[in-house]
């Protein structure tokens, strides 16, 4: 994969999600289950508005396992990340969602 994207897919639940992926093909951002494709889009949409600004990312600290969760302005969570072994790779991936996740295009694959 040579471009970030974002990937809107149906789950084990037949619930729609969506991931982001770097442009490595790494997934860096996951959604919360949706209902419809319209509302996973609605939620994409929202990561792409909510990502540029800093204070949008809750940061978590567990040893060895240090997360992010990008939140809306409402404080509601709209994507989580994975976990990283270190506060600076953590640093790294919100880093990585900030520059990508704006023009990102999405790929729907939920067929």
């Amino acid at each position: 994969m040579k471009n970030p994207k974002f990937q809107m897919f149906t789950g084990s639940d037949k619930q729609i999600y969506f991931r982001l992926r770097a442009a490595n093909g790494e997934p860096i951002l996951a959604s919360e289950g949706y209902t419809s494709t319209s509302a996973c889009t609605e939620g994409i949409d929202s990561v792409k508005r909510n990502a540029p600004y800093d204070e949008r990312y809750k940061r978590t600290d567990a040893t060895r396992n240090y997360r992010f969760n990008l939140t809306a302005a409402n404080g509601r969570i709209i994507g989580r990340s994975e976990g990283y072994e270190t506060s600076a790779a953590r640093e790294d991936g919100i880093a990585a969602v900030k520059r990508t996740a704006p023009d990102a295009p999405t790929e729907d694959i939920t067929t």
